[in-house]
Parts: C-alpha cells; sequence; structure tokens
C-alpha cells in the first residue's frame, strides 16, 4: 500500500511539472497572466477612481470576475526552478530570492486571493466607492508581491 501512496505521489509531482512546462512556457504563461489582469485592473482603476463619471456596472464587474480568476488560477505553479532567469515574452523579472522566501509568497498569495474574490463581490453591489476602497487593497497586495520578489525596471 505505501508503494502504491509513494507511486501516485511521484506520479502527481511529475504530472504537476509536465503541466507547467518548460521554464520558457512558465515564464510566458505567467507574464500573460499578469498582462490581462493589468488590462482588467486598468479598466476598474478608469472607471472607479480616475474617472469615476464613466463607472459602468457591468464593466466593472466583468473586470473584477477576471481579476479574481486570475487570482484563484493557481500562478504560482508558474514559478517553477529556474524561472528567475531566461525569457518568456520577455526577460523575467522575478528576483532569485523568491525560492528563498516561499513563505511570505505564499501569505501575499493568499491575500491576493482573499481581496480579489472580495473585489468581484464588492463589484456586484455596484457602489463606486467601495469598489475603489477595495480595488486599493487588491493594489497594495499587488504592490507588497512586487516591492518583495519583482526586479524593478
Amino acid at each position: 500500500m505505501k508503494l502504491k501512496l509513494i507511486i501516485a505521489l511521484a506520479l502527481g509531482a511529475a504530472t504537476t511539472a509536465a503541466m507547467a512546462g518548460e521554464v520558457e512556457d512558465q515564464i510566458r504563461f505567467r507574464q500573460s497572466a499578469y498582462s490581462f489582469l493589468g488590462w482588467n485592473t486598468a479598466k476598474i482603476k478608469a472607471q472607479a477612481a480616475d474617472h469615476p463619471e464613466t463607472f459602468n456596472k457591468d464593466q466593472v464587474i466583468a473586470a473584477a470576475n477576471a481579476v479574481a480568476a486570475v487570482a484563484n488560477s493557481g500562478l504560482l505553479s508558474l514559478y517553477g526552478p529556474g524561472t528567475d532567469k531566461g525569457t518568456g515574452w520577455k526577460a523575467t523579472r522575478l528576483k532569485p530570492e523568491f525560492f528563498e522566501k516561499q513563505d511570505e509568497v505564499k501569505e501575499i498569495e493568499a491575500t491576493f486571493i482573499k481581496e480579489a474574490n472580495e473585489l468581484q463581490k464588492v463589484a456586484a453591489n455596484g457602489d463606486p466607492a467601495e469598489v475603489k476602497a477595495q480595488f486599493g487593497k487588491v493594489g497594495a497586495t499587488c504592490k507588497s508581491c512586487h516591492d518583495l520578489i519583482r526586479v524593478r525596471e
């Protein structure tokens, strides 16, 4: 029975690694996810913070749903060994220290997921002021991760 469990765990680990792909693929996938995230957060920022007179509840809900989807997608699986070097669509900006700061990274990820899910709920209510406030919490979470593990350009 123990042998079957060990084999199953080994196959599961190998499958997870294979699904994430080669280093370059992992970098490309996460860069694409963050670009998509940026596009959607820009839509929310424009309507809830910069130009609240343009607030469109349906567009903000759609963007918040996209933000929550990215947050809940398992992005950390795209940070395999070696992804602090290499190129996806462009050179990676992941600091090598990422691999030494896993507890902090996982804590930030959990906070990001929590705040993105809350943004989704707040957006559904349609109050621009609440969306703006919650959007600020999501942005602060993003910034904390950038400060911890992202090389500044």
